[in-house]
């Protein structure tokens, strides 16, 4: 019997499920101006009121992964799903919820309902490398991963002209904010009745794909013992490895957040001209998140050494990522700037797999969702401290000191990624490890 493909389906939903998350979260960048005007917003509160995000996120990122690894992952989605979806639509009335319910402070409405938000979007991606776990075979993780995680860079190019288009129709910062929430809930109707927990669950694989997927994966003794929540902290490899992934968060957001105000203050484009060249600089990371998979599974397969195909591979693609974004303040030129961001972006995006594939390297699978939300929540902070860090940055010292930042935490990443040992699995107290691949 041929095996059927349904993993290659199933991997698309997750694109198109965490494709409709980002960009959720990136349009209020895009209203950023127009709110900020109607409520009076300095930069530091816009920048609050775009990190608010992240407090949320944080707690919503460890409670997904453990609640997955518990009740299970379609569960988790769907919870998720509906309650980003319904919060999106919320954002519509959020001033006015905070000048009717704390005291006539709008900036309080914004914050409570993005913490809220943050919350539901936070399970994401922990659930989506849970989800790979059970459905990818070993020498196709990499391809997996890559994407899901190309939801990212596409969502963030997509957001631009979505959001502005959205508000050139509409003229509305508001109805914005309605039409995405319901479109999100219409995306997680279809995700209900497509999606299975693993394949065995699912009534679209055959035997034969079944077959495939769990001869495909390496299998310890300990792999289906959990680890109590606190062995992550003993483990250099994950601790490092989600203080790089910071790195990329961090970056990400700055963009994510700042970008289009930034473009609009200093070169004056309008929404009209904002909506092509705010895709630019993320137009070369929606090649290369695939591309560092690709590479990470290449290097892996020809050397079988994962200190090649992860810390190496790692520093020295974000020694160029700070190099570019540390060269921005010295570029005159809109143009010359937008190549920066584009070049460095594509770089930090080409890490990307590294991150989520060195959870699965070294966590037994029936933890990869509890520790794959510890990372996330981790290196979530750089969602709540990059936009409100740039707000401050933006304000008293200006864009320039902002990139500078940026340059410093990605030479900070590399050189934590140089320190992983990804050779070396974490297994239950009375599990001997097994080490599949050689060091350095």
């Amino acid at each position: 019997m041929k095996p059927s493909r349904y993993r290659y389906t199933l991997f698309s939903l997750l694109f198109l499920i965490a494709l409709i998350n980002y960009i959720d979260r990136g349009a209020l960048s895009f209203a950023a101006n127009a709110i900020a005007a109607e409520y009076h917003f300095s930069k530091v509160q816009l920048g609050a009121v775009l990190g608010y995000f992240g407090f949320g996120y944080l707690l919503g990122s460890l409670c997904g992964g453990f609640l997955a690894d518990h009740i299970g992952t379609k569960k988790v989605w769907l919870l998720a799903g509906v309650l980003w979806s319904l919060l999106e639509i919320a954002t519509a009335w959020a001033g006015e919820l905070g000048i009717a319910l704390f005291g006539g402070s709008a900036l309080m409405g914004f914050a409570a309902l993005r913490i809220l938000f943050g919350f539901a979007e936070g399970p994401a991606y922990a659930l989506m490398n849970k989800t790979i776990a059970h459905w990818a075979p070993d020498n196709e993780r990499g391809f997996a991963l890559g994407i899901g995680l190309l939801s990212t860079q596409v969502g963030a190019l997509l957001t631009a002209p979505i959001a502005v288009g959205l508000l050139l129709l509409t003229h509305d910062w508001r109805m914005m904010f309605i039409l995405l929430g319901v479109i999100s809930l219409l995306a997680m109707l279809l995700f209900a009745r497509t999606f299975s927990d693993s394949p065995d669950r699912s009534r679209f694989t055959n035997a034969a794909e079944r077959t495939l997927i769990q001869n495909g994966q390496r299998r310890s003794t300990g792999d289906s013992i959990p680890l109590p929540w606190w062995r992550f902290f003993t483990s250099r490899t994950l601790v490092c490895n989600a203080l790089g992934y910071f790195s990329f968060l961090y970056i990400t957001f700055t963009l994510v957040t700042w970008m289009p105000k930034y473009l609009q203050d200093n070169f004056h484009y309008d929404l009209h001209s904002l909506w092509y060249v705010a895709m630019i600089p993320w137009s070369g990371a929606c090649i290369t998140v695939l591309l560092g998979g690709r590479i990470a599974d290449a290097l892996l397969a020809r050397f079988r050494n994962l200190r090649l195909a992860r810390n190496l591979f790692a520093a020295v693609t974000l020694c160029g990522t700070a190099c570019c974004f540390m060269a921005i303040p010295y570029m005159g030129s809109a143009a010359g700037i937008i190549a920066l961001m584009t070049l460095g972006n594509a770089l930090n995006a080409l890490v990307n797999n590294v991150y989520w594939s060195v959870v699965i390297d070294v966590t037994p699978k029936a933890s990869v969702g509890t520790y794959s939300g510890m990372t996330l929540a981790i290196a979530n902070l750089a969602a709540i401290l990059s936009p409100m860090l740039c707000g401050w940055l933006a304000e008293y010292h200006g864009y320039n000191a902002m990139f500078t930042v940026t340059a410093l935490i990605a030479f900070g990443s590399m050189l934590a990624m140089t320190l992983l040992q990804p050779e070396k699995p974490l297994v239950a107290e009375t599990q001997p490890a097994t080490v599949e691949v050689t060091t350095a």
